[in-house]
């Protein structure tokens, strides 16, 4: 077998990682809905791309749990599981409670005051761009379970956090939810800071499951609305 061009490579690379991120994004946004059935070659027509990165990207996707292959009849979305979602929700759940009363056994966490700076602030300083703010929103709670100093659950919690982030990312989709998240950030980090353990274990357990539960709400609604513009188009 003939060595690939290290130059070769690097492309094949780029264009899979441009694969990966656009077939991800058609994910996120219900272009493609769950359950939905596309080949190799559909999908090579509509990226303009060789089936090569492609396939790489779908590969990639069916590893994270997004899609799925189906025996000699292409690829498919898989369906919501709205069950699993749940119960990662449950276990990440356990795992930011049992990170919360690490940190406030520990002596001094200089974390606490880095997040502070960013859900401190005053109203009319609060981040209003959806996507920035579901990035700080996830990181806030990843940092919470590393700055633990726990590994093995800092690794396991961002394993859960790439598996719920396609519905997670849609609570803000809801204005009212970016003022909640502020407050609710705020009083978590306080209590925390003040060591007050049982009080910042039971506000995180509550934020994260109103969380839960306006998610799943959204993304229940965003799905009608996906599948009644598919229906109209199809009989257009």
């Amino acid at each position: 077998m003939i060595p690939q061009p290290k130059f070769a490579k690097a492309i094949s690379n780029s264009l899979a990682s441009q694969a990966y991120a656009r077939l991800k994004a058609d994910i996120f946004d219900f272009h493609f809905l769950p359950g939905d059935r596309f080949s190799e070659n559909e999908i090579s027509e509509r990226l303009q791309m060789s089936r090569t990165p492609i396939r790489e990207a779908l590969f990639r996707l069916q590893r994270e749990g997004y899609v799925e292959v189906l025996h000699k009849s292409g690829w498919q979305v898989r369906p919501f599981d709205f069950q699993m979602f749940e119960q990662l929700y449950d276990v990440r759940s356990v795992l930011e409670a049992a990170a919360v009363e690490l940190l406030c056994a520990m002596p001094e966490v200089p974390l606490l005051q880095e997040l502070g700076a960013i859900w401190f602030v005053p109203e009319d300083e609060r981040i209003t761009d959806a996507p920035t703010l579901s990035v700080h929103d996830e990181r806030f709670h990843e940092q919470l379970v590393e700055a633990s100093g726990n590994a093995e659950m800092a690794r396991i919690h961002h394993d859960i956090t790439e598996r719920i982030r396609v519905i997670r990312r849609l609570e803000f989709t809801e204005e009212m939810r970016i003022d909640v998240s502020y407050e609710e950030h705020a009083k978590i980090l306080r209590a925390i800071i003040e060591r007050r353990t049982s009080h910042a274990k039971d506000l995180l357990r509550a934020h994260i499951a109103l969380s839960q539960s306006e998610v799943k709400k959204i993304t229940i609604q965003m799905l009608h609305q996906a599948r009644a513009r598919s229906a109209a188009r199809a009989a257009a």
